[in-house]
């Protein structure tokens, strides 16, 4: 078993280029070994798994052209976290928004902390999910249940979360790793061979359907969108907020 962990708790955990660079290194590193039960992906400090994008770093970028090269890259990313061959999990304890939760969605199953809060909260900041977040939602769940989440932008509870089937389970914030890594261990089995063999049905049928193709298309569509008035005056006001 792998866990790639996110260490910026007092940037709540934000993604930088460093950690996109990281995740990168951890996820090549995974498809050249053989017999790995899992891949975990987590956040430090119990506050957030993942609050997105650092604004900090990322509102550098005003142009169409910048925009997609950052999204582009992570992107690719996430789309290489999707279609590992063995079970991925992101086992989430605090925050998990906007970029947050397409980290989490690329994951195979994502196990949260009683009183974590998750949201794609993307178009409060005047732009659609960019790391193709809405693709493999809407791969993963109902067409109704995808859009209930991405269309509001706002936050839930952990057990909305799960009633709405982003959530796989919800577990006590006392233990939780502990807890979760028996769920882990629960749901994956003896048997690397058997999980990759299923992984690999899946994977096979999302490049039929063009899913990397559809993720490209949605991060085209976010970066247009990028470069408006309304998405920087959107992180002005955000970062103004939290300074």
């Amino acid at each position: 078993m792998w866990q790639f962990s996110i260490d910026r708790p007092t940037r709540r955990n934000a993604i930088n280029t460093k950690v996109m660079e990281d995740l990168n290194t951890a996820i090549q590193k995974m498809n050249h070994e053989k017999n790995v039960r899992a891949f975990i992906v987590a956040g430090t400090g119990g506050q957030a798994f993942c609050s997105g994008g650092d604004l900090g770093e990322f509102h550098r970028l005003y142009t169409e052209k910048e925009a997609y090269q950052m999204l582009s890259k992570m992107g690719g990313i996430l789309y290489e976290l999707l279609t590992l061959s063995c079970p991925t999990f992101a086992l989430i304890d605090g925050a998990a928004v906007g970029g947050g939760c397409e980290l989490a969605i690329s994951c195979d199953f994502r196990i949260v902390s009683e009183g974590s809060r998750l949201g794609f909260i993307q178009r409060n900041l005047g732009i659609t999910t960019g790391w193709g977040g809405a693709t493999m939602l809407l791969e993963k769940l109902r067409y109704d249940q995808a859009l209930q989440l991405l269309l509001p932008g706002s936050v839930i509870s952990a057990e909305e979360a799960k009633e709405k089937g982003f959530a796989t389970d919800v577990l006590p914030k006392e233990a939780f790793y502990d807890l979760a890594y028996a769920k882990v261990f629960s749901i994956v089995g003896e048997s690397p061979q058997v999980s990759a063999a299923y992984k690999l049905l899946k994977i096979s049928e999302w490049e039929e359907k063009k899913v990397k193709e559809k993720v490209f298309k949605e991060i085209s569509a976010c970066a247009k969108l990028w470069e408006s008035d309304e998405h920087h005056q959107a992180v002005k006001q955000f970062i103004s907020k939290n300074k």
